[in-house]
């Protein structure tokens, strides 16, 4: 025993003097206490000392302070408020407090009945002090004290009366569980103290194996305690008990089987059996629906009759039959029952050969079959033969088709059966006329033609149908004016007036009413024919201006009505004006159908050499349209052919006729000295209204 005390002296001093400074123990747990009280974390509270001794009392004696008073708070509650019902939330630091709130609620509930406060109730050891405080407290005074005034049961110390089952409390409400002597807090079963003295932390018992738990459980931690749990489930049939054992279900107790009314339930262990109210007599067995079923004794046992006898089973019994002569196939016992004899088959009510020879032999029998059959010595019948099948090719030319004791011949498709009824000879189809119009016929089919101006029709391939030429893609040329389609062909016409049709049938030609004599102009007036009509012209030269040439009848595209300037003498205005002749010259136009570059339409030449000079000074000739250019449709451009300048007049943009105008035209010589000098020249232009 003094051994021991060295010994544990011996290791106190050695904890003690794991840090440098010389930290007592009680001041250890005065901190965490003080800690404790501040409501500050226990777990991780700054040390006082490098000794782990002290941290370890500094933190398990804050841990008792807040505990202490959490149950303090819950002994508060219950006897201020009667019940705990605020403290519901299931929280860590709530949990104390409602288990003291209960349990002090257990002691008044018992004190209320006039039970005795010193109950043997298995509720804990820090639940059955809280109890035995409130229920002392209220049979004293039956007053609720305040709640400052609570005193939390003490574990070693006494009420002055010594009943014992009041403990007052030394550590003022500190302690988070309850006080021992000494200022000293201590935790309840399957709690520690923490570093701090006062508050409590609960112990993992089975992180540190102390659980009770047997093979086959787990260890589950729980707040202050522990609970085993089986690994594996029971399984069907089975219930887990309170003591973690499993029990069979009596699924027959409880009615939770399946038997049906005909069955009684008998209970197996993990299942239950259903057995027929119904028993079965002799010779026969019962099914699982309960149905009594006729035993097979003759096949269920062996032996079941004497040597020389035959067993015949019979509803719930069998008999033993003594056996009998037993003759084989194609023969039968004669009138005696003695012996066997042949079976004619062939004069027998059955007709074994069907319409066949029939020949009758010892014990059977053999058919003579007609052409075309086979006798089949196992189904013993004759039977058809395909012939086709036997002789590919060989029979018929196209088509072979298998008959009953024969075969016949056909033909594909515009083939008919020769007189042998073998070979196909080629149908004539075009005999029942299947065109519209032409047919040829070919080798096994027919083919069917039309005449010119008809196609044939994509869907028979029979009927020939019209083409219209004039709505196939090309149909806009094949008539230069307007097309018509007919049965077979088409016809082209022209407008109703000014053109006629050409000797192609399909072309436009202009008639020229000027040189035919059909136009209505006067003697005074000039015909100039247009596209698809004619014009009557009439022109006078202005003042001071003579006519050169005669009127005539009738004027061509080249002609030219010239007027020269004549002026009457000391007409000085005459003389300065610059405009020395007025011409006027004539063109017919189409209304063109693709305008892909100018047309160059009139060439107004002149006399003047490029690049010279004329008595030193330079020469040069000046083009304009000064009026009647419709649509900006004309224009004028200068060149020199053969050495001389030509103005030529182009049309550089379509016009859609009808369309009648004059350009007015300027030719205009010029030197280095000034202007020479201008001719006029009027081009009058026709548009016709359609176009070839």
């Amino acid at each position: 025993m003094a051994l021991c005390a060295v010994l544990l002296c011996s290791m106190f001093g050695l904890l003690l003097g794991q840090g440098a400074e010389q930290v007592s123990i009680e001041d250890c747990c005065r901190d965490g206490q003080r800690r404790g009280n501040d409501n500050e974390d226990c777990a991780s509270l700054p040390l006082i000392s490098a000794s782990t001794t002290c941290r370890i009392v500094q933190e398990q004696c804050c841990v008792k302070v807040l505990e202490d008073n959490m149950c303090t708070t819950g002994i508060n509650v219950a006897k201020g408020q009667g019940l705990c019902d605020s403290l519901f939330t299931n929280t860590c630091e709530t949990k104390t407090t409602k288990m003291c709130c209960d349990c002090c609620l257990l002691g008044k509930a018992a004190q209320g009945q006039g039970l005795r406060c010193d109950h043997h109730l298995a509720v804990g050891y820090q639940c059955g002090l809280v109890s035995r405080a409130c229920c002392v407290d209220g049979s004293s005074g039956n007053q609720t004290a305040p709640m400052e005034q609570t005193e939390l049961p003490n574990k070693d110390s006494t009420s002055n009366n010594g009943d014992n089952s009041v403990l007052s409390d030394e550590c003022k409400g500190k302690c988070a569980h309850y006080c021992v002597e000494n200022d000293t807090c201590a935790c309840f079963k399957g709690y520690k103290l923490k570093p701090d003295g006062r508050s409590c932390e609960d112990i993992n018992e089975c992180l540190l194996g102390a659980s009770n738990c047997r093979g086959g459980e787990r260890c589950i931690n729980t707040e202050g305690s522990f609970r085993c749990q089986r690994e594996v489930s029971c399984g069907t049939g089975y219930e887990l008990t309170d003591n973690n054992n499993c029990k069979d279900i009596d699924e027959c107790e409880m009615g939770i089987h399946n038997c049906g009314s005909e069955f009684e339930c008998q209970n197996t262990q993990g299942s239950f059996r259903c057995l027929p109210k119904v028993k079965c007599g002799a010779g026969f067995i019962q099914d699982a629906l309960g149905n009594c079923i006729d035993i097979n004794e003759c096949v269920s046992q062996t032996g079941v009759c004497q040597r020389g006898q035959v067993c015949i089973n019979t509803v719930g019994s069998y008999i033993c039959q003594r056996n009998s002569a037993n003759c084989g196939r194609g023969y039968h016992l004669n009138e005696e029952g003695r012996r066997c004899v042949d079976v004619d088959e062939c004069k027998g009510p059955e007709r074994v050969c069907a319409g066949h020879s029939c020949i009758n032999l010892v014990g059977s029998y053999r058919c003579e079959c007609e052409a075309g059959y086979i006798f089949n010595s196992i189904s013993r019948v004759c039977e058809d033969v395909n012939e086709c099948r036997h002789y590919p090719g060989r029979l018929c030319a196209h088509k072979c088709e298998n008959t009953l004791g024969s075969y016949k011949c056909s033909c594909t498709t515009g083939f008919k059966l020769a007189g042998d009824g073998r070979n196909c000879d080629d149908l004539n189809e075009c005999e029942s006329n299947p065109c519209s119009q032409e047919c040829a016929n070919v080798y096994g089919s027919y083919q069917c033609y039309c005449r010119r101006g008809y196609q044939l029709s994509d869907i028979d391939g029979m009927t020939c149908e019209d083409i219209d030429e004039c709505a196939l893609p090309t149909g806009g040329h094949i008539c230069s004016y307007r097309c018509h389609n007919t049965p077979g062909s088409f016809h082209c016409s022209c407008p109703v007036k000014g053109y006629t049709l050409a000797g192609n049938g399909r072309n436009c030609q202009d008639i020229d009413e000027c040189l035919t004599g059909t136009h209505t102009c006067t003697e005074n007036q000039s015909c100039f024919n247009v596209q698809g009509g004619f014009k009557c012209l009439s022109f006078d030269c202005p003042n001071n201006y003579r006519r050169v040439g005669e009127t005539v009848a009738r004027v061509e595209r080249s002609d030219t009505i010239r007027c020269m300037k004549s002026c009457q003498p000391n007409d000085i205005a005459c003389v300065l004006n610059p405009t020395h002749s007025v011409s006027h010259t004539f063109i017919s136009l189409p209304t063109f159908r693709e305008f892909t570059r100018p047309e160059e339409i009139v060439f107004l030449r002149t006399t003047v050499p490029a690049y010279t000079s004329y008595h030193l000074s330079s020469y040069d000739v000046k083009f304009e349209i000064l009026e009647g250019n419709v649509e900006n449709a004309f224009d004028i451009i200068k060149r020199v052919e053969n050495g001389m300048y030509v103005g030529v007049v182009r049309q550089v943009k379509p016009l859609i006729g009808p369309v009648e105008t004059v350009l007015k035209l300027s030719m205009r010589n010029l030197t280095t000295q000034g202007d020479s000098g201008q001719n006029i020249i009027s081009v009058h232009v026709f548009v016709s209204e359609f176009w070839f």
